[in-house]
């Protein structure tokens, strides 16, 4: 489905009672094959509510392209996943599990991350699970074969027969990989292409519109919300998925907040906690597809999946939620 300008306004203003917007969906724990399917930072723990109710099923969106459904709620791994292969895994296997459970499957790499990629598929192998949505990045100015050899490499090391999604990270050297790219598409290597920055969107923009990539990864938050005037309206108009780095800002949106309480009237979208408000400011808006918040924390987790739950903001109450962050 694809949006123009004038429908994304539109579909902002969908009232939350009547459960959000049209392309979410109820999930289960595994990602749907239509015919053929950084980072934030973590938040004191002191800010989550109790985990001890089963977190419910995250909804899905539909990959503009193709219709796919994906969970609503992925997950990132820079920073959080950078830690010894051989080391002990079983808090970040705990991790998974969490995702996993609540019905998660959207993981992104980056051999820009280190260790990121091996832990991931160590982890996976721990849990016994194979059924995600892989997606990862080349990131090299060394060339065709320099990119060819990293993405071999990243699809080894997290286990993915098939990658799912493989972007050009940050935009470096995006003329010599998108071809490469869409030679693998074409082969069945990869199921998607994408390209990923943090600054230069008018590039993003253009890639969008002149390369018909499948997938953006671009940084958005409740006090960022630069790519809101051009970046969005565009991926909505060429049907652009969006992927969402960043959701909590690095961290900084936890220190904003730290010493308040989530406003009551949060509760009329179904928020109990800081990461949900923040993650569900996001969702709310209908070009976004899936933010990436990372942690190594399992209550954490439960906590961001639920953000993907429930009820999702009007375009009046987003305003009012821009308004108590003073953002």
């Amino acid at each position: 489905m694809t949006f123009t300008r004038r429908d994304v306004v539109r579909a902002l203003t969908v009232s939350a009672a009547v459960g959000g917007l049209a392309p979410l969906v109820k999930a289960g724990h595994q990602t749907q094959r239509a015919a053929g399917a950084a980072p934030g930072l973590d938040q004191p723990a002191e800010k989550r509510p109790d985990d001890s109710a089963a977190v419910p099923a995250v909804f899905r969106r539909r990959i503009p392209k193709t219709g796919e459904l994906i969970p609503a709620i992925g997950m990132g791994t820079w920073s959080t996943f950078d830690v010894d292969p051989d080391g002990d895994l079983a808090g970040l296997a705990e991790v998974m599990r969490t995702f996993l459970n609540a019905g998660g499957s959207v993981i992104d790499s980056s051999p820009m991350y280190r260790r990121s990629e091996e832990v991931v598929g160590r982890v996976l192998a721990l849990v016994g699970r194979t059924d995600l949505f892989y997606a990862t990045k080349v990131w090299t100015d060394k060339g065709r074969d320099a990119g060819i050899e990293q993405m071999s490499t990243s699809m080894r090391h997290m286990g993915a027969k098939v990658m799912d999604l493989m972007q050009v990270h940050n935009l470096v050297d995006y003329k010599t990989h998108l071809p490469t790219l869409r030679e693998w598409k074409a082969a069945g290597k990869i199921r998607y292409l994408g390209i990923t920055e943090m600054r230069d969107f008018e590039t993003v923009e253009r890639l969008m519109r002149e390369e018909k990539v499948d997938f953006i990864q671009i940084p958005y938050s409740i006090d960022d919300r630069r790519v809101e005037d051009r970046v969005l309206p565009a991926a909505a108009e060429t049907g652009t998925a969006v992927l969402v780095m960043r959701p909590f800002g690095a961290g900084k949106l936890f220190d904003k907040v730290k010493d308040r309480a989530v406003p009551t009237w949060a509760a009329e979208f179904d928020c109990a906690s800081w990461a949900q408000f923040f993650l569900k400011f996001l969702l709310a808006h209908p070009a976004v597809t899936c933010p990436i918040p990372a942690t190594r924390n399992p209550k954490h987790m439960a906590d961001n999946m639920r953000g993907g739950s429930g009820r999702l903001p009007d375009e009046a109450m987003r305003k009012k939620m821009v308004a108590e962050l003073g953002a």
